[in-house]
């Protein structure tokens, strides 16, 4: 019998299923990544990376600036207010000690030597006005300096002038003054028709004396810097006319300082 031979067919395995990777590519991979790139990796070993030092930038110019003037600032108000305390506490230990009192001034009389129309129309006046001065305190003495303006004026219109006499007053002191006062306004006829129209319609006539002192004051035995005495009296006289007593009706002065 013969023998059967049996023919299989030829099956031949795909090349490409036995080639294929046993890890597809994007597929998860292991700790130590694709065995390719270790294998490039332990080939050519990565080059030495190069430490750049961290360095801290500068502030800007400008807050430095800021922070300078405002230290500035602060240390000159600080001054300001040191020098500001200092002097609050020597002006009282200054008013504690001296007790310092405003001197008083009264107007006590008004005399006129002229009082008439010049050939050209204008007013010449001439008064002598007797002043009391009175310094009330006990341990402060009042130096009169020189360069003093006193004026008597009428409605805003300057009448005459002069200036007190330097001198020394000393404490708790009274001096009288009789201060010669001077003075010419183009205006005459038109001034004096005013004072008649005045003096007919009031009975009285309003003036008003001005005194522009320097001084300085002796505090024991320091002697301060100039100060200026500005004292204006307001007055209500019977009549203006030369050659006549002049009633003062009534006189309130007011006194105060300026630098």
């Amino acid at each position: 019998m013969a023998d059967h031979q049996r023919i299989y067919p030829d099956v031949e395995a795909p090349v490409a299923a036995a080639e294929a990777p046993l890890v597809p590519n994007g597929a998860s991979k292991s700790d130590r990544g694709d065995p390719a790139d270790y294998h490039h990796q332990e080939q050519y070993p990565p080059f030495p990376r190069r430490t750049i030092p961290v360095t801290h930038s500068k502030p800007p110019p400008i807050r430095r600036k800021r922070s300078c003037l405002c230290k500035c600032l602060c240390w000159t108000v600080s001054l300001i207010l040191l020098q500001i305390i200092l002097v609050a506490i020597t002006a009282g230990i200054i008013f504690l000690v001296f007790r310092p009192k405003l001197p008083k001034f009264t107007v006590d009389k008004l005399q006129i030597t002229q009082f008439n129309l010049s050939d050209d129309q204008s007013l010449s006046a001439t008064f002598d006005v007797s002043i009391t001065a009175r310094n009330p305190n006990k341990k402060i003495g009042i130096y009169y300096e020189g360069g003093s303006r006193l004026s008597v004026w009428y409605t805003g219109t300057k009448l005459c002038e002069g200036g007190l006499p330097k001198f020394y007053q000393g404490h708790r002191n009274t001096t009288q003054l009789v201060v010669p006062l001077t003075g010419q306004n183009p205006d005459g006829s038109g001034l004096l028709n005013t004072l008649n129209q005045q003096q007919q319609q009031t009975g009285n006539v309003p003036l008003t004396l001005r005194v522009r002192q320097p001084v300085r004051i002796k505090l024991g035995g320091l002697k301060l810097p100039k100060v200026k005495f500005l004292v204006r009296c307001r007055l209500l006289v019977d009549s203006l006319s030369a050659n006549n007593d002049i009633r003062i009706q009534s006189s309130s002065c007011k006194f105060r300082f300026r630098l």
